[in-house]
């Protein structure tokens, strides 16, 4: 009986190591899927993250795009603005010009 009573023991011991082991293995396996579940959570929140950031980024292009454009378009204007100003210069210069020498012709004339 005493052979009977150690093979018991024996069997229970194997049983209690095999439920010790399974605990492990399930409590392994639940840390396990806690990590993957915090990590799919950290890869959504970065990936939300990394798309406003790219919509950021383009709308922050387009606003420079413009900015661009109306420096181009500012920079023709000026250009315009200064062709016209010679012009008018110009001008006024011939128009003093003429007025100049026919008052020359005048004065001559007259004296």
């Amino acid at each position: 009986m005493d052979l009977v009573y150690q093979a018991a023991d024996l069997f229970r011991s194997i049983e209690d190591r095999a439920r010790a082991g399974e605990a492990r293995a399930e409590a392994a396996e639940q840390a396990q899927l806690e990590i993957i579940a915090a990590t799919e959570r950290k890869l959504r929140d970065a990936s939300r993250a990394l798309e406003e950031a790219r919509r950021r980024i383009e709308s922050q292009q387009e606003q420079l795009d413009a900015a661009e454009f109306r420096a181009q378009a500012a920079e023709a204007e000026a250009r315009e603005a200064k062709q016209s100003l010679a012009l008018v210069e110009d001008a006024i210069r011939r128009r003093l010009l003429l007025t100049s020498g026919h008052d020359d012709g005048r004065s001559s004339a007259v004296a």
